[in-house]
């Protein structure tokens, strides 16, 4: 039997920093991933976007690991030559009732310590952002976009330039702890013991869990799954900014919003849908709905003009009309598992959080 001295469970983006930081110290780590490559789930569907830090409960790991994980992101994308671009985000207020809400939006933020915070009225809104239409915006100008495939090629290249193994094709079917180590079934064989195992499976954390003896109902720590489509603007780019609606309290999502890639292209989505099976197919009878959202913000927008793209699933630990939950990040000897650090529940901002999490994972290994 192969022996590690830490292993790392999914090989997406937070997987995947979490290795990397871990190389800087650790001799021999090991990355294990079902798929046949980085980032084939909930890291590569997404919007790619560089948050600030806004929406997320004050004192909550989302908040401090997302303001931190926004200017690490940003100095790596700069020292490693990553695409990436801070756009700037408006979120847009359409009548007063959401003018009291972006008022405790700007609130929360300026409570995470999100930086250079700032309302414009509708006159400057006009100007600023000529195909918007809102009473009032809070203006992000430190939130982007970054080419979230170049950045996992990236974190994959400086974790096995540091001695980290990374082993494509290596599904865990099970795990149990026996004499201060974990005996990890890769592929249906007992082949790899380790002390230290770290589960950051992502959309299948919880089955890691699981298999290592937890109880999800109990811990909660069982996921749901949320699926998030998009819808491609078929004609040019009218926007420079990322634009979202204000957003409804405890909701799923963020509201549909606008979406803008490095290329210049422009798409709308992430709608919400809690399903039972994966399932990345976007349903055209969405549409009506889509446009019926995206044109209360963008009048100019015809039905005609959106076209199918692509779909995302979110691993989220509230189900529908829960409260909203922080992520989990856990070292779980409280119970009787030492040296397993648990992941669950890494939706957005994971991505933008992902180097911010590397540094906190890093710091529970013992």
């Amino acid at each position: 039997m192969d022996r590690a001295e830490i292993v790392v469970i999914g090989a997406g983006v937070v997987g995947l920093a979490i290795a990397a930081e871990l190389g800087k110290k650790h001799r021999d780590v090991v990355l294990l991933e079902k798929e046949t490559s980085f980032g084939q789930g909930t890291s590569s569907r997404n919007s790619e976007v560089i948050h600030a830090g806004i929406y997320y409960s004050r004192g909550s790991l989302k908040a401090k690991l997302c303001v931190e994980g926004n200017k690490l992101l940003y100095k790596y994308c700069q020292e490693h030559k990553i695409p990436h671009k801070k756009l700037g985000k408006i979120i847009v207020a359409l009548n007063e009732g959401e003018v009291r809400q972006l008022d405790e939006l700007l609130k929360q933020g300026e409570g995470n310590w999100v930086r250079d915070l700032r309302f414009m009225m509708g006159a400057e809104l006009a100007k600023f952002e000529l195909g918007v239409k809102g009473v009032k915006a809070l203006y992000s100008p430190n939130t982007g976009i970054v080419d979230s495939h170049r950045l996992m090629k990236t974190l994959e290249q400086e974790a096995e330039g540091k001695g980290a193994t990374v082993a494509y094709g290596s599904e865990v079917r099970g795990m149990r702890y026996e004499s201060g180590e974990y005996i990890i079934n890769v592929n249906g064989e007992e082949s790899l013991a380790s002390k230290i195992v770290i589960n950051s499976a992502g959309l299948f954390s919880d089955q890691i869990a699981a298999m290592a003896g937890i109880d999800l109902d109990k811990v909660k720590y069982r996921l749901h799954f949320c699926k998030g489509e998009y819808f491609a603007y078929t004609r040019p780019a009218f926007i420079k900014h990322l634009v979202y609606p204000v957003p409804e309290r405890d909701a799923a999502g963020l509201g549909v919003h606008s979406v803008l890639d490095l290329a210049g292209g422009l798409k709308f989505g992430p709608n919400v849908e809690y399903v039972k099976e994966l399932d990345y197919r976007v349903d055209p009878a969405h549409r009506r709905a889509f446009w019926e959202d995206i044109v209360r913000l963008f009048p100019q927008v015809r039905e005609g003009d959106l076209a199918p793209d692509q779909a995302g699933v979110r691993p989220k630990l509230q189900g529908p009309g829960e409260e909203a939950r922080d992520f989990v990040i856990s070292e779980e000897a409280r119970l009787g598992l030492p040296g397993l650090i648990n992941l669950i529940g890494i939706e957005s901002p994971g991505l933008t959080a992902c180097l911010a999490i590397g540094e906190y994972v890093k710091n529970l290994v013992k």
